[in-house]
């Protein structure tokens, strides 16, 4: 005698009404191959690897130092450290062995960049989202990232036009950590940071959560994936900045006297079609598989704004837009600048690392002044 499992009609509904979003990405990944090429289709693909892992996995960086930094939990940070040697194992004898097809995440450290870094890692804890965190949470119908994500593109298209002025007050060329031995001294540092975050831990807190886990090694996976298929590392705010350049265009603005557009690799990516950059790709998937993730879970793209006073959201507004300058500043954030920059050797990503972690601890405290804990 056979038996059947009753679908609750909730859940009947909710599977329902997912269908059209899933539809829809399985129609913007052959329309992405077919018009832009199988190479983009496949970078789409990965965007929403990444998407549905952190969004699923309720993985981040944000929220992973917040709860280092208040309740000593090192859990999260672990997992990053942990994906980031994953990378790194495998993407610095890639660039050593294919430097002509491969390219590193390189940025020079100086002035601009350690105070964009500080200013990100403040800005990053006010709105509980870094580059790719507020991304996935405005995917998820997170109301406060859906406020900052506007404001983020036009603030990195603001940081890239003043770049040259800042990074004018005194930078260092690029360092880079390549070779067997630059391999060798990112996992020694990733480690003695690893020892010194589980030696400040509370009791009961040292360990890597399953899913932080599992998300570790699946981000790894996807970001080298990224690596080979784009021959670039996975990155969030040139994307971003990009967006708002085509924004600005097309309403008449002219960013030919800007430095950083008027360089011929951007400003043939400027007049091109988002379709064939691969950091607006991996962006709009991030959304996309965000989205998706939520439209499977209950309550999630229907969740209530905060019950945040004015100054809350104007905190979340302008939190939006200094992500984007400082980010542009900072060559790049958690995920360009910390994630891809460690992993592909440069040293201005330990760099970033150190000044945004100090940050963060300074933003959290502005949280309350700032109106963002909200009423429950």
């Amino acid at each position: 005698m056979s038996s059947t499992v009753a679908i609750p009609a909730t859940e009947a509904r909710r599977r329902l009404g997912a269908l059209p979003l899933t539809l829809l990405l399985l129609a913007g990944l052959a329309g992405t191959a077919l018009f832009a090429g199988a190479r983009f289709g496949l970078v789409l693909a990965l965007g929403l690897g990444f998407g549905l892992v952190l969004e699923g996995l309720r993985f981040g960086f944000a929220g992973p130092w917040r709860a280092m930094i208040e309740r000593r939990d090192p859990g999260g940070i672990l997992a990053q450290l942990l994906s980031i040697a994953l990378v790194a194992a495998v993407a610095l004898p890639l660039l050593a062995t294919y430097p002509d097809e491969l390219v590193g995440a390189q940025g020079r450290i100086g002035w601009a960049m350690v105070g964009g870094a500080f200013v990100f890692g403040a800005a990053m804890q006010i709105v509980l989202g870094c580059g790719s965190g507020t991304l996935v949470n405005a995917g998820s119908g997170n109301a406060v990232a859906l406020v900052a994500l506007p404001l983020f593109c036009v603030g990195s298209l603001l940081g890239s036009i003043h770049l040259g002025w800042w990074t004018e007050l005194g930078a260092l060329p690029p360092i880079v950590l390549s070779g067997g031995a630059g391999l060798a001294l990112t996992l020694v540092a990733l480690a003695a940071v690893a020892v010194l975050v589980v030696a400040l831990a509370a009791p009961g807190t040292r360990r890597i959560q399953r899913h932080h886990l599992l998300a570790a090694v699946l981000l790894a996976g996807l970001a080298i994936g990224n690596l080979v298929v784009a021959g670039q590392p996975w990155g969030v705010v040139y994307g971003l900045g990009l967006w708002a350049a085509k924004g600005a265009a097309a309403l008449g603005a002219d960013l030919s006297g800007s430095g950083f557009w008027a360089a011929p690799v951007n400003a043939a990516t400027l007049h091109g079609s988002i379709l064939t950059d691969y950091t607006s790709l991996t962006n709009i998937g991030m959304i996309l598989g965000a989205a998706w993730i939520a439209s499977h879970r209950a309550g999630s793209l229907d969740q209530p704004a905060p019950r945040l006073p004015l100054r809350g959201w104007v905190a979340a507004a302008l939190s939006g837009l200094v992500l984007g300058y400082s980010s542009r500043l900072a060559f790049g954030c958690n995920v360009g600048a910390l994630y891809s920059g460690i992993a592909t050797g440069s040293l201005h990503g330990w760099v970033w690392f150190a000044a945004a972690f100090a940050g963060s601890a300074f933003g959290l405290r502005l949280r309350p002044w700032a109106g963002m804990e909200g009423k429950r």
